[in-house]
Order: structure tokens, then C-alpha cells, then sequence
């Protein structure tokens, strides 16, 4: 006979208190939040905004120097509600935490920008909402290619850096009339040979039809030869026999197309350099080229000189915000970098 049952109180776990949803937009406790963030807590709640959601481990390799230091700073974010979390289930071990904007935070990005709330098209239970999207995997995938990115611009023996980084979002809302890719990104390599590559990213899962992918070359074609900008596609598959099928698939799209050069393709696998440097920058590149085909595989930088017949980005006409029109919808697409840490310590 049980005697002395555990209280309820005693089965819930400890959960920090947070301020409400109505004080947490209020305009006091915006500006007195303000006072309390850095520079770099500022930058993740933009890169929150602009990509939805990121896990503990891209934020850590892209802003700071420990997983203990990111979690203590994290823990203070949540407790102010400028970012919010989630934990999604998994069948084996336990996934890292996944972030997003919270409502202190979207106010306050939408008051140092001088809008209103309102104009980010914002709304908690819709950035919520994606930790029971289908969605979710897709999403975390495509940031942590760029996270990689992020993070090997971060260290001191780079010789490249990302310097932009757009969603699927912003670039459905400037190219979503004719395609809608999973990213937009852009490397300038500077050493030994300068260079840069911009490109439009596929994130393949191994979920889609690899003639489905095929025909999506079909827009971007398109939408070269409306802007006059012929920027290349990367298409990131998870195993080296599905990038087989998708070159297959690809390489019958370009033949159907009156002008192949308009859609300059190049394809990776995830296990292709496994147990290796298997950072996006790496030599995995396989450029497709119908007419002569070849298995060498380059770096990142090396694929700007892939294709000669690629305008140079120094050019205005190479500028993917000036030919998608109005970029004054919501907020600006964030540096990718964060930013060098601050002198001043935050008030508590």
C-alpha cells in the first residue's frame, strides 16, 4: 500500500520564468532588453528571423567558442524572451535544442529598424509552428550547409568568407513568380587566386523525384534569361547513389533546354568526403556538363572558373537584390558573420 505518493508539483520539471506574451512586447520592456544584449545577441535574432530556426550546434560554430558558453547565453536569451525553443523527439539519443524568434525579440528588431511589429509579418505561434512542420528536417539541413560555411569563414587559416546568406523565404518572395530555391549564397575566396561564386542552393533529402528536380531547371532558366543573371545551381544530395540518379535526371533537363550555358549545374553528396573535411568548401564539387563530361571534383572557389562565361559579381548587373526589385519588405538579410565580440559587458 502506498502510503505517501509523490505530489504533482514534483513531477514537473523546472521551467524559468519568462515574462508574458503581453508584457513581452510592451514597448518598457523592449527598451529595458536593450540595454541587457550585445552586438551578437542583436545578429542572432536577426539570423532567427531571416532562417526560422537553428539548432545549439550551428549556433555554436558560428558565434561562439563553446557549447558551455552558448548554452548559459542561450538559457538568458530564452529567460528574456528574445528567442524561444524546442526539442524535437527522436527515435535514438537526444536531439539538440532547436531556437527560434520569440515575441521580445521580433519587437525589439522591428523597433531599431523603425517599423511595427505588424510589418515583419511575424507571429509566435507560426515560428512555434515549425517544430511540427514537415518541413523541419528540410529547414535545419539547409542551415547547416551554410552554418558550415559560416563557421570555416570564422577560422584563422580561411582563405574565403560567405558574405551573404539568404533564405528560402526572401527568395521566394523575390524569385517565387518563377522558381523558389532552397537558399541563396555567396563565397568570395581570396587567396591563393581571388574569386567569387554565387549560387542558388538544392537541398535534396533523397524525398523528391529526381525528374521532379530536373524540371525545376526549367525555371531557373527562366529567371536568367528575364534579370540577364546567370547565377549556378548546387545540388546537395545525401549519398553518392542518389547523386547519381539526380545527374541523370539533371543532365536530361539540360539537353531539353534551348540554351544549357543559362543553368550552369554542379552536384555533392553528403558521404562523399565522410570521416574527412567534409565542409561545403571542400574538392566535392562535380560540375555537369552534358558535352564534356568529367569526374574531377573541385572546391567551392574553383567552380567560379567552372564556368568562364559567368559574369563577373564586381559588375551591378551580378547584384541579385537590384534585379529581384524593392528590397524594403520586412528586415534586411543579416551579415552571416556575427559580429567581433564586444568591450562592454551587457547589464544583467
Amino acid at each position: 500500500m502506498i502510503t505517501n505518493p509523490t505530489p504533482q508539483r514534483s513531477l514537473r520539471g523546472h521551467q524559468p520564468q519568462r515574462p508574458s506574451q503581453r508584457t513581452a512586447i510592451t514597448s518598457g520592456y523592449v527598451a529595458h532588453l536593450a540595454t541587457r544584449l550585445t552586438e551578437r545577441d542583436r545578429w542572432l535574432a536577426r539570423m532567427l528571423y531571416e532562417h526560422r530556426v537553428l539548432t545549439t550546434h550551428q549556433i555554436v560554430e558560428m558565434a561562439w567558442p563553446s557549447v558551455r558558453a552558448a548554452n548559459l547565453r542561450l538559457l538568458r536569451l530564452y529567460r528574456w524572451r528574445l528567442i524561444d525553443r524546442f526539442q524535437p523527439f527522436v527515435t535514438y539519443g537526444t536531439a539538440p535544442m532547436h531556437y527560434v524568434l520569440d515575441l521580445a525579440g521580433a519587437s525589439l528588431l522591428a523597433r531599431e529598424d523603425g517599423l511595427d511589429l505588424r510589418d515583419l509579418d511575424y507571429r509566435h505561434d507560426r515560428a512555434t509552428g515549425i517544430a511540427y512542420s514537415l518541413h523541419l528536417a528540410h529547414t535545419v539541413g539547409t542551415n547547416g550547409f551554410f552554418s558550415a560555411l559560416v563557421a570555416r569563414s570564422r577560422r584563422p587559416d580561411t582563405t574565403g568568407q560567405l558574405t551573404a546568406w539568404w533564405s528560402e523565404s526572401r527568395c521566394a518572395r523575390h524569385f517565387g513568380d518563377i522558381v523558389r530555391p532552397d537558399a541563396y549564397g555567396l563565397w568570395h575566396e581570396h587567396s591563393p587566386v581571388p574569386a567569387a561564386l554565387e549560387w542558388f542552393l538544392e537541398f535534396d533529402f533523397g524525398t523528391e523525384r529526381p525528374d521532379r528536380l530536373g524540371r525545376k531547371l526549367t525555371g531557373y532558366a527562366k529567371l536568367a534569361a528575364t534579370t540577364g543573371i546567370t547565377t549556378p545551381v548546387l545540388v546537395w544530395v545525401p549519398t553518392a547513389r542518389r547523386e547519381a540518379r539526380i545527374r541523370r535526371a539533371l543532365a536530361a533537363a539540360l539537353t531539353d533546354l534551348d540554351d544549357p550555358s543559362l543553368v550552369p549545374v554542379a552536384t555533392s553528396s553528403a558521404d562523399f568526403l565522410d570521416g574527412q573535411d567534409n565542409a561545403p568548401t571542400a574538392a566535392r564539387w562535380q560540375p555537369l556538363d552534358v558535352r564534356q563530361p568529367s569526374t574531377r571534383r573541385l572546391h567551392l572557389a574553383e567552380l567560379a572558373r567552372a564556368w568562364p562565361h559567368l559574369a563577373p559579381l564586381g559588375s551591378s548587373s551580378s547584384d541579385p537584390a537590384q534585379a529581384s526589385g524593392d528590397m524594403t519588405d520586412g528586415l534586411l538579410p543579416p551579415s552571416p558573420l556575427p559580429p567581433a565580440p564586444s568591450d562592454r559587458r551587457p547589464q544583467r
